[in-house]
């Protein structure tokens, strides 16, 4: 594992996001509940869940693109979570917090070429002059494998691959400590996802850079973080160094999506509806409507976090943890 500082770089404490209910006086839809985590220089974090637990607007708080509710968030010292958005664009700490998207032919101005592009975030925010944005354009353009030539085309000139080495350069140019990769490949042919993936993972080492990695992707998430947390229903249900916890689920839903991935044992088919995020209960385990394990404890008391594996730090939210599941077979994407 990467070795990591006793002081995170991110620090995430308590962190909610509620959206009121259009039609609904006073309800509000927990988009993010009680979230806390951190990640160290260096590290990277994964985060995984289906599509509407989340994980997209949890992203767009610790990128600071959208404001919290309520709780702490804390890069290199500095409290962020207060700070409005629009006010946090023009912070010193704007550089530090990067991000690359999912899809980068839509987070592409069409009216710039890629030297454009990249150039507009080292004027903006680290100040360069002209030239000196040109050269450093250049310097980064070299890190991520995009030819000089390609630099004076717009993105409807470039594949699929070369849009997306110029949103990674975009993030890189003012020298980020975190990066967050919202679903980076998700948009891109397979044949071209690995070879973006390799050079994400060759980066992040290279530079030191700690990364916050959302994918649906669960083998490539287990390849190419040190940590992995799980979400659902707006709340982290089990966090912990990727190797354990995908080899060893103790929250039954990380069990079905372990079982998802093939060649990792049987199946586990979620059966039942998925509770509301509106209002939810507090005394009531948000899986409880789908967990094949659910007992009577679990509609009348929620799930305290709890340590099941002192060693390597991997907790989970669930009165009744399993630690055992058959290891993932190590095939797939390998690192550069």
């Amino acid at each position: 594992m990467t070795p990591v500082r006793k002081t995170p770089l991110l620090q995430v404490d308590r962190l909610y996001k509620l959206f009121p209910v259009a039609g609904r006086l006073g309800a509000r839809l927990h988009a993010v509940d009680d979230v806390s985590l951190h990640i160290h220089a260096g590290e990277s974090l994964g985060l995984v869940g289906e599509s509407g637990c989340g994980k997209s607007t949890l992203v767009r708080l610790l990128a600071r693109l959208l404001d919290p509710t309520s709780g702490g968030i804390s890069f290199d010292g500095v409290d962020l979570a207060m700070l409005p958005a629009r006010q946090f664009a023009r912070m010193p700490q704007r550089s530090g917090i990067q991000m690359v998207f999912q899809d980068p032919t839509d987070s592409l101005n069409p009216r710039y070429t890629a030297l454009d592009t990249i150039a507009e975030p080292c004027r903006l925010l680290a100040g360069l002059d002209a030239e000196a944005a040109r050269q450093r354009v250049h310097e980064v353009a070299e890190q991520v494998g995009l030819p000089t030539e390609l630099l004076q085309r717009y993105p409807h000139q470039l594949s699929g691959g070369q849009k997306a080495r110029v949103g990674i350069a975009r993030a890189l140019a003012v020298r980020p400590r975190l990066l967050i990769l919202d679903e980076p490949t998700a948009a891109l042919d397979v044949s071209v996802q690995a070879v973006v993936l390799q050079l994400l993972d060759r980066l992040r080492r290279e530079m030191n850079l700690a990364t916050l990695f959302v994918s649906h992707d669960l083998n490539v998430v287990r390849l190419l973080t040190d940590r992995v947390a799980v979400m659902y229903l707006g709340k982290i249900v089990e966090m912990g160094v990727s190797s354990q916890v995908f080899e060893h689920p103790a929250h039954p839903y990380t069990r079905a999506l372990v079982s998802s991935i093939p060649g990792c044992g049987p199946r586990v088919r979620l059966q039942g509806e998925i509770s509301s995020p509106i209002d939810p209960p507090l005394q009531v385990c948000r899986f409880a409507s789908r967990c094949p394990s659910v007992q009577d404890r679990c509609s009348r008391q929620a799930p305290p976090e709890r340590v099941v594996d002192a060693a390597t730090g991997q907790v989970v939210a669930c009165h009744f943890p399993h630690a055992s599941f058959a290891p993932i077979e190590k095939s797939g994407l390998q690192h550069s």
